[in-house]
């Protein structure tokens, strides 16, 4: 099973499950724990081969695809007796829980997708596939830096680098190529998710400098009655590392709206 830590506020309290995105691990949610466990129980999860979630710890996988990664995720929850959690994920981990949404809407309460990818523009789809030549002639700490920069270029955003990059390091050469991997699989999922709304009322929580990802979320919130766009200025793709306080008054008020 997946490695995950709890936070517990009181047995009548709503869940909130954190998901990180590719390379991170629940390390980077350090800045939300202490605000949310005020009002919620946290759920913070490592998922496949990041942070204390070893593979050699997991049963061993031919491919990864993005409904095993989830379903090990669900199996968690399930673990724990928790009927319904709020999700909140950043980056590809928003994938997951659209993904989770989809599949499993019984346990879903209300999805928080900050830094979300709902679509690759072109440089995108061009860094991809540069990536799936170079994954297995470069270091994958090389390409991960690379595309680190290329999503967070600024110098305000050297800290959500570092720290991305920093819990990469972690990652095994083999474990980078297998979620690299998964990009093969995203085109075709994120096509049904914009033209289908979750059944669940969807935050998406996106920087103002998050170029990359940021128009298509713009285009999407007009047509999905269910999701709702918040744009935090001055901020650019990780948004709950580069503006925490921002991010997290923005996610309780939302959570504790009817």
């Amino acid at each position: 099973m997946l490695h995950y830590s709890i936070h517990e506020h009181s047995p009548q309290s709503e869940w909130v499950t954190f998901i990180h995105g590719a390379g991170g691990s629940s390390a980077i949610w350090y800045k939300q724990i202490r605000s949310f466990k005020q009002h919620f129980n946290l759920l913070l999860i490592d998922l496949r081969g990041h942070g204390n979630s070893s593979t050699q710890q997991l049963n061993p996988l031919k491919k990864y695809t993005f409904e095993v990664i989830g379903d090990e995720v669900v199996q968690v929850i399930r673990h724990l007796n928790i009927p319904k959690t709020h999700f909140i994920g950043i980056s590809l981990g928003t994938i997951i829980i659209r993904d989770i949404a989809e599949r499993y809407p019984e346990i879903c309460h209300k999805l928080i997708l900050g830094g979300a990818i709902m679509k690759l523009n072109i440089r995108g789809q061009f860094l991809m596939r540069l990536g799936v030549l170079l994954k297995s002639i470069l270091p994958y700490l090389i390409l991960y830096k690379f595309f680190a920069f290329i999503i967070m270029p600024r110098k305000k955003h050297k800290e959500s680098r570092f720290l991305f990059i920093n819990e990469a390091k972690k990652l095994y050469q083999k474990e980078f190529i297998r979620w690299f991997k998964l990009t093969s699989q995203i085109n075709p999922m994120l096509r049904f998710f914009r033209l289908n709304d979750s059944s669940s009322k969807t935050l998406y929580i996106m920087g103002q400098e998050d170029y990359m990802f940021l128009p298509s979320i713009q285009h999407l919130v007009q047509f999905h009655p269910n999701a709702t766009l918040h744009i935090i200025p001055d901020c650019g793709h990780v948004v709950n590392v580069e503006k925490p306080h921002h991010f997290n008054q923005t996610v309780i008020d939302y959570l504790h709206a009817s």
